[in-house]
């Protein structure tokens, strides 16, 4: 049995914080820009953890999803934006 203690992969937490992020802010461009950097930390942060020495695969399925939603409410913000 191994004594090394897994931790969270940065990228994972990265896509986390980005996540959280994108339902604080108002401007949609900066919306689409987090949702972006969720996605492709969340991605990196999902590659990262198939290392057993590495955990974090829930939180960046969690940060890509956010991240989806993101990309949604920024072209919400620019249709108002149009019309």
């Amino acid at each position: 049995m191994s004594d090394q203690k897994t931790s969270f992969s940065i990228p994972s937490l990265i896509a986390l914080v980005a996540a959280i992020l994108i339902f604080v802010v108002n401007n949609g461009f900066l919306v689409f820009l987090l949702a972006g950097v969720a996605i492709v930390f969340g991605l990196l942060g999902i590659m990262l953890s198939l290392s057993p020495k590495v955990r974090g695969g829930i939180v960046s399925f969690l940060g890509i999803g956010a991240g989806l939603v993101g990309v949604i409410i920024a072209v919400v913000k620019l249709i108002q934006a149009i019309f």
